[in-house]
């Protein structure tokens, strides 16, 4: 490399700390005005810079990736998921694709569990009446009545990182923890969180309480919970997400929250976001569904952290070495 300093471009604003010791390290040109680049912009950073970090929400495409300058070299994801990535067009032009794995797993496990609890006991409901002024005419025997969570079934689907840890907050709630994964967990995991594998996903949809969705988005996962297996859910059930919406085919389940099919549901991302389903709005308006607005890893401690892989794997790669969290085309 001609440049003493990479030239980094970032695509949006990131926690002070982590835009300082970028521009300590690198030659780096922040978004200061946090406004989302458009499809040309981002063709236009990747024709300049040695290194693009763009976030979850900024779409590269293998187009887009047919215009980059020769001098991009790696694409350092600000987030987990590399959704937003055509990776193999990535690695076909020899540009590196890396993420930052491990430091979202406790905060988005606390707002998995935050959904699971919040759905049934109708959290949310509640707090609406103090908070918009409704008539309250005290404590009632009947009232705002939801569900015990002890005692019931949780379904994982995505027994990662992310899902085992939902685990064990959920063995703490008195949840008994059933998951469906690519292969079942290490023997002393499942020992520990008693945990009941299902190989069949049908199987096991048909038989929980609560759905947790905590698997990555791939074209393998792509509405794995599509109309079909969503109608095998039992009609007491609820569904919590906080992976990515197109797990989900988000049409056939609102479809089966309005006929009552499904008793509820938890969601803190969807499939055509930032767009938010009105039906699902207007649901959320009545305590049938809990909406976040993609908030599961967003804490300060968490969002640093990140900050801080992205600039661990930009300077493993200034030095000549492999980055940390190299994404191949086989991970995803």
């Amino acid at each position: 490399m001609t440049k003493a300093k990479p030239l980094v471009i970032v695509t949006r604003r990131l926690p002070e700390p982590v835009e300082t010791r970028m521009r300590e390290l690198f030659q780096t040109q922040l978004n200061i005005e946090d406004k989302p680049l458009s499809q040309a912009e981002l063709v236009k950073a990747m024709q300049t810079a040695d290194v693009l970090v763009p976030t979850v929400t900024d779409r590269i495409d293998a187009a887009m990736l047919a215009q980059a300058g020769e001098q991009l070299k790696l694409i350092a994801n600000f987030g987990n998921g590399v959704d937003n990535i055509d990776v193999d067009a990535a690695v076909t032009r020899g540009i590196i694709i890396t993420n930052t794995p491990n430091v979202l797993t406790e905060d988005t496990a606390d707002m998995t569990m935050a959904l699971i609890l919040s759905v049934p006991r109708r959290l949310a409901e509640g707090a609406r009446v103090l908070r918009e002024g409704h008539e309250w005419s005290g404590w009632s025997p009947t009232w705002m009545l939801g569900h015990r969570i002890w005692g019931k079934r949780l379904g994982i689907i995505g027994m990662g990182r992310i899902g085992t840890a939902v685990a064990r907050r959920a063995r703490a709630f008195g949840l008994s923890i059933h998951y469906h994964n690519r292969r079942p967990v290490e023997p002393k995991v499942e020992e520990e969180l008693e945990a009941t594998f299902w190989e069949s996903l049908d199987q096991m949809l048909a038989r929980v309480d609560i759905v947790s969705v905590n698997c990555p988005a791939t074209p393998a996962t792509y509405h794995i919970l599509s109309r079909r297996r969503l109608k095998l859910m039992r009609p007491v059930a609820v569904i919590v997400n906080t992976a990515r919406g197109s797990i989900i085919d988000e049409e056939a389940l609102i479809e089966m929250l309005e006929a009552e099919a499904i008793s509820g549901a938890g969601l803190d991302v969807f499939e055509h976001e930032p767009a938010v389903d009105p039906r699902l709005i207007k649901m959320a308006k009545t305590g049938k569904v809990v909406l976040l607005p993609h908030m599961g890893s967003a804490t300060l401690e968490g969002r640093i952290d990140m900050g801080d892989t992205v600039i661990i794997n930009i300077r493993n790669w200034m030095d000549g070495h492999k980055p940390p969290d190299r994404v191949l085309p086989s991970y995803v």
